[in-house]
């Protein structure tokens, strides 16, 4: 049964219209501080400050537990818990027989969002993603902010290429700050690739929507780029206000996280 349901598109990330009634000044509100703030020196000292992991440990349910707590200020569609949005979405790829890696990536896929856990803004854990150290595209949303942004200042960060070589390939671009970079190098050692990619790039609506960017891309990126659009109408169109039921389907995943993950993560 196909449970991703195409006219429904339209009605989605409507910035102007949004599902969600008090989404308007949320939503502006929170992405002028991400664009204002995400600049690359601070990208840069996130990563210095979590990817060593050396936090805490926890087991992906309890990481999954703190979900219930959170709902995601950058999202225009739904204010339902974030574990509702992780089990609706893998859920529509398990109707849809998607490979049983795919459907625990789509289950998985904001669990990054513990950094809010952790004490940081949701500014600097949701939203949409982009490049930084080199130009902003216009087609970012709300990208007006951008001008607020101190590296809108430093011309050497606002050509084209910036800090990077023509064609370097996105993993050597240092995106904005957030649950994608952060869950994306946690994984890195225990999912395919193409996992990898949904989970680092799903939120990066400039480049598997609109294209932009390219001039980054290598073979590798253009390779998994049609799996990040194949993930998407997942994340995005299987939102609906009907709450699932975990306890009904939960030794399923326990059954599918034992089969890819440790029984622990590193933090």
């Amino acid at each position: 049964m196909m449970i991703v349901v195409e006219e429904k598109k339209s009605t989605y990330r409507d910035y102007a219209a949004p599902q969600r009634s008090d989404a308007v000044d949320t939503v502006r509100e929170f992405y002028r501080l991400n664009h204002q703030n995400q600049t690359h020196d601070f990208v840069l000292k996130k990563k210095a400050e979590y990817l060593g992991f050396n936090r805490t440990t926890m087991t992906p349910w309890a990481a999954l537990d703190f979900l219930n707590t959170l709902v995601d200020d950058s999202d225009p569609d739904t204010a339902l818990p974030q574990i509702d949005h992780l089990l609706q979405t893998a859920e529509a790829m398990r109707a849809n027989n998607e490979p049983d890696w795919m459907v625990l990536t789509g289950f998985i896929h904001d669990i990054g969002k513990v950094l809010c856990l952790f004490g940081e803004p949701q500014w600097a854990v949701v939203g949409d993603t982009f490049p930084t150290g080199c130009a902003y595209s216009s087609k970012n949303v709300y990208s007006e902010f951008f001008a607020l942004n101190p590296d809108s200042q430093r011309p050497e960060l606002q050509t084209p290429l910036g800090v990077y070589s023509e064609k370097c390939g996105l993993e050597a671009v240092h995106m904005s700050w957030g649950h994608d970079e952060y869950l994306y190098h946690m994984l890195k050692p225990y999912l395919p690739m193409p996992a990898l990619y949904m989970i680092r790039f799903h939120s990066f609506y400039a480049w598997h929507r609109e294209n932009e960017y390219q001039h980054l891309c290598n073979a590798q990126d253009d390779e998994m780029k049609p799996w990040v659009q194949r993930f998407n109408p997942y994340d995005l169109y299987s939102k609906n206000p009907n709450r699932p039921k975990l306890a009904d389907v939960k030794p399923y995943y326990e059954d599918l996280l034992a089969k890819y993950l440790p029984a622990e993560l590193k933090f």
